[in-house]
């Protein structure tokens, strides 16, 4: 089983092979379709028939036919027919594409093969081809047609240019090649001089079109050269006529032509056109030229039949005709002032040059006389000049001025200019316009519109001046409107788009001119140049004021419409606000104090904005009441400390209280009678367990020398023997407990006293400042009946002292005199926190 498992897809593809052999499939299966050509858009049905005879391999097996038009799958019907072959029909309801390819599959044991294929096309009928046109070419007599196709088919179409002559069948012409719609028919299939009927015919699978018949002469459409202007000039007698002459080509000089001549001057926005002009007259004369005015000439000619075509223009030819004396008036105005106390008129007079049909020429100059020309004499000229402005002076009362122009053939008539006088207003005359604006009639032009005064005026003259005024540009460019009742006028000279134009219109009346009124206007507009540049002008802690300069006028670009000012803090909180034109500051409110702002400016007009440079700017913390009152406040207070500074320097009980006095003993006056070196014997103290007492390392008790007097502030006893100082002896101290020491001094052999130590004193540790408060204690010397020598002796010590830490109220008890203790200098820290224990024992104590 597993060995006829394993060989079922061998025999598979063995059979597959034999498909696939040349001759394999060779009738073994059929695809055939309604029509390979079929109209876009319609039915298709097709069939694949599969003998399974012929096939090898499926003889046996079911066959299952499938389609796939290109690569998409298509469902069929599949049957057998009588002969025991395998039908399949498909039917396409709707065929969409221009060109597709439908194959049959057989599927067998799973695998698909491919057994037939039918290609199948769509279009359309071919369009009807138009606007059929030939010409004949003189040089070769060889027929050039062109036509227009009409829209694609999507199928392969034949073209070719059919004609037929009188008496004969129909011929192909020409076929056009690679595409084109033009052909060329040859001479010998013409016939000259006689009707030919010629069209187009297109033909595809789907039909055949044929364009509009052509009958026509060949030599109708010939083709001729044009003509050769030979010479130009004017008629003597009739000075506005000239006469051209000119020449045809040899090959038609046997041919009956017509010809047309057209000229026009640089001024002209068109040609002038002369026809019906015989070819055969070789000259033609045509009347109506301007005088001094050049002229461009050309000819063309066709035949006399009016069926053929006009040969191209000829060359161009130049002429000018001659001049004459200008004629008409000009237009002028003025502007008049005096001159100073001279009795002289300071007037300025300009004028617009005649057009070019007055001019008859070329204007040589303008001249300008107080006077008219009479016969036989000339008035003196005051100007003579080639612009069209003049200034001169002229007497006060001086009312008219004549000008006048003139060329190389004469001068014109003067024209007379009255020197109105101008006011506001008069009886009857001289009232300003109603009303006045200005709207763009182009990117050069200006429409000036306004209403009229009540009362009409004979004319209105219209200034405008650009705004800054331009170097090298007319300074005040106007022009008359001579119609009195005309309400509107377009202005052109000077106009340049994106600049401002101030305009004026003054009204003109038979004794006066009118008040002017005025407006302002832009041809175009468009953003402006730049924005302008922001300053900080104030800040504070939620206002910010800020300032710019106006965009300058010239670069503007239009009328200023707003200025916009946006703000944003660092969180992007951005604020804006928008101030008219006129305005060149703002204020900005509610800032958040000690914060980072940026600002930014932009301009806009009609036609668009512009931004400006952001300026960033920080907000203060305080305002400036607020700086002021903590500048104040801090000043008090500095004031307050100086003055309690002076209060604890004045106050020596104050400022004990704050910074007490400790003396340096090294300066004090017991450092002067005690020995500069003593031996000492070190106290070895532990460590203090308890802060309330000072310990005392060495207590030193000196005799005084024999002889030397203390010093003393009472009585003094007068029977202490004098001796020279002793060695003082070895100090002695016992230590009983910390902050407790009894002192003693070695035995020292004196008068009644025996060799043994007597203690007589104990040294107190007292505290400073902070510590219990305890009684004043008495340094106390005592001379009692001790057989002690120290005690016996004078003592070398220095006045009596009290302790000043503890200054207070004397002690109960005290003797009478000498008794009370007196006060221990301060520069004696150590003797000031000593206080000696046991001298109620003590008799007959005085005071040391």
């Amino acid at each position: 089983m597993a060995r006829h498992g394993a060989r079922t897809p061998l025999l598979l593809q063995l059979s597959l092979l034999l498909l696939l052999l040349p001759g394999g499939t060779l009738g073994c299966a059929s695809v055939a379709v309604g029509s390979p050509i079929v109209p876009l858009g319609s039915a298709v049905t097709a069939s694949c028939t599969v003998r399974s005879e012929m096939c090898r391999g499926l003889e046996q097996g079911k066959v299952r036919i499938t389609w796939m038009l290109d690569n998409e799958p298509m469902a069929g019907s599949q049957r057998r027919d009588v002969e025991g072959s395998e039908v399949s029909n498909l039917t396409l309801p709707q065929f969409n594409r221009t060109q597709a390819r439908l194959w049959c599959w057989v599927e067998w044991n799973g695998t698909k093969q491919r057994v037939g294929m039918a290609e199948i096309r769509a279009g359309y009928p071919p369009a009807k081809p138009f606007n059929l046109s030939c010409v004949l070419n003189l040089s070769d007599y060889g027929l050039t047609c062109q036509w227009e196709p009409g829209a694609d088919s999507h199928l392969p179409t034949s073209v070719a240019l059919k004609f037929a002559r009188s008496r004969a069948p129909a011929g192909t012409g020409c076929t056009p090649q690679g595409g084109n719609n033009r052909c060329r028919v040859p001479r010998r299939l013409l016939q000259l001089y006689r009707q030919m009927e010629l069209w187009v015919s297109a033909t595809n699978a789907l039909g055949t079109a044929e364009s509009e018949h052509l009958c026509i002469d060949p030599m109708d459409v010939a083709e001729l050269d044009p003509p050769a202007l030979q010479s130009i000039q004017s008629v003597p007698f009739q000075s506005d006529c000239v006469t051209v002459a000119w020449e045809v080509a040899h090959s038609h000089m046997h041919m009956e032509l017509l010809c047309e001549l057209r000229y026009r001057a640089p001024e002209d926005a068109a040609w002038a056109l002369v026809t019906g002009i015989p070819g055969q007259a070789r000259t033609a004369q045509h009347c109506g030229f301007l005088f001094g005015t050049p002229y461009r000439f050309q000819m063309r000619c066709r035949r006399s039949s009016a069926r053929g075509y006009w040969s191209d223009w000829s060359p161009s030819r130049n002429y000018t005709t001659h001049e004459k004396a200008p004629a008409g008036t000009l237009d002028a105005w003025w502007s008049a002032r005096p001159a100073g106390a001279g009795g002289w008129l300071e007037v300025q007079l300009r004028w617009k040059a005649p057009g070019w049909r007055e001019a008859n020429g070329r204007v040589l100059g303008y001249r300008v006389t107080l006077s008219p020309r009479r016969r036989g004499r000339d008035p003196p000229t005051i100007c003579n000049t080639t612009r069209t402005q003049c200034n001169f002076s002229a007497p006060v009362g001086t009312a008219r001025v004549y000008l006048s122009a003139y060329n190389a053939a004469g001068e014109s008539a003067a024209t007379e200019v009255v020197l109105l006088e101008r006011k506001v207003a008069c009886p009857h005359a001289g009232q300003p316009l109603a009303g006045l604006r200005a709207v763009p009639g182009g990117e050069r032009s200006l429409w000036v519109r306004w209403e009229p005064p009540p009362a009409p005026p004979a004319a209105y003259v219209l200034e405008w001046q650009r705004v800054p005024v331009e170097p090298g540009g007319c300074s005040a460019c106007w022009q008359m409107e001579r119609d009195g009742a005309t309400t509107a006028a377009l202005i052109r000279d000077g106009i340049e788009p994106f600049q401002r134009y101030n305009i004026s219109v003054y009204p003109l009346y038979p004794d006066a001119v009118g008040m002017p009124v005025h407006t302002a206007a832009y041809s175009k507009q468009k953003a402006p140049s730049f924005a302008p540049k922001l300053h900080l002008k104030s800040i504070s802690k939620s206002d910010a004021e800020l300032c710019w300069e106006p965009v300058p006028v010239e670069m503007q670009n239009g009328f200023i419409t707003s200025y916009t000012i946006f703000w944003a803090n660092s969180t992007a909180e951005v604020s804006s606000a928008a101030v008219g034109p006129s305005l060149s500051s703002f204020v900005i409110q509610e800032l958040k104090p000690s914060t980072l702002y940026k600002v930014l400016i932009m301009a806009s007009t009609a036609a668009g904005s512009t931004n400006g440079t952001s300026l960033t700017l920080v907000t203060m913390a305080l305002d400036d009441i607020e700086i002021q009152f903590l500048f104040l406040t801090l000043g008090l207070v500095f004031v307050l400390l100086i003055l309690l500074l002076i209060c604890f320097q004045k106050n020596g009980r104050v400022k004990q209280q704050f910074w007490p006095s400790v003396p340096d003993p090294a300066h004090s006056s017991l450092g002067k009678w005690v020995p500069a070196e003593l031996p000492q014997e070190p106290l070895q103290v532990p460590s203090m367990r308890e802060p309330s007492l000072a310990t005392i390392s060495t207590v030193t008790v000196l005799e005084r020398a024999a002889g030397k007097q203390r010093p003393s502030r009472g009585k003094e006893p007068t029977g202490e023997p004098t001796g020279a100082f002793p060695v003082p002896p070895q100090p002695y101290v016992r230590q009983e407990r910390p902050g407790t020491a009894w002192a003693a001094v070695e035995p020292q052999r004196g008068r009644g006293g025996s060799g043994e130590p007597v203690q007589y004193a104990r040294v107190v540790g007292a505290g400073y400042k902070g510590q219990q408060h305890v009684p004043p204690r008495l340094y106390l010397r005592c001379g009692s009946s001790s057989s002690q020598p120290l005690l016996g002796d004078p003592s070398p010590s220095p006045q009596p002292y009290e302790n000043l830490w503890f200054h207070g109220a004397a002690p109960q008890g005290c003797p009478g005199d000498g008794g009370c203790p007196e006060e221990l200098p301060a520069t004696f820290p150590l003797l000031q926190g000593l206080r000696i224990g046991g001298a109620e024992e003590l008799h007959d104590c005085r005071v040391f």
